[in-house]
């Protein structure tokens, strides 16, 4: 008994904090990207695709994300040839690293610059 209630004194709130994160700064916007259609295909060891990510930080979850490397024919029917690769709902699409506002731009997308 005692250490099932140890299990649950340790166990439960590591679980709780594990499941849930702070809001970021980009988590709005990061969203209006995805619901306006937007998605960037990538892979994990593209060094372009990290810096990407990094700029979106912990708001990068919820950005549509194809891995090339997992979906190697949806990213070849889309037409993707480098990496990152931004596709729009009207079928245009920007190649390497992009600044959020070039994103905000393509997406009509509100980016709420806190500096």
């Amino acid at each position: 008994m005692k250490k099932l209630f140890l299990i649950l004194l340790i166990g439960v709130p590591l679980f709780l904090t594990g499941c849930s994160r702070e809001p970021s700064e980009y988590d709005t916007f990061a969203a209006c990207l995805t619901e306006s259609g937007a998605k960037m295909y990538g892979t994990d060891w593209c060094p372009h695709c990290k810096d990407q990510k990094e700029l979106f930080g912990s708001s990068f979850d919820k950005i549509d994300y194809i891995n090339c490397e997992s979906y190697r024919t949806k990213c070849q029917q889309a037409g993707v040839q480098g990496y990152p690769t931004w596709i729009f709902e009207d079928g245009s699409q920007v190649a390497g690293t992009q600044q959020l506002k070039v994103l905000a731009d393509k997406t009509n997308c509100e980016l709420l610059l806190t500096n």
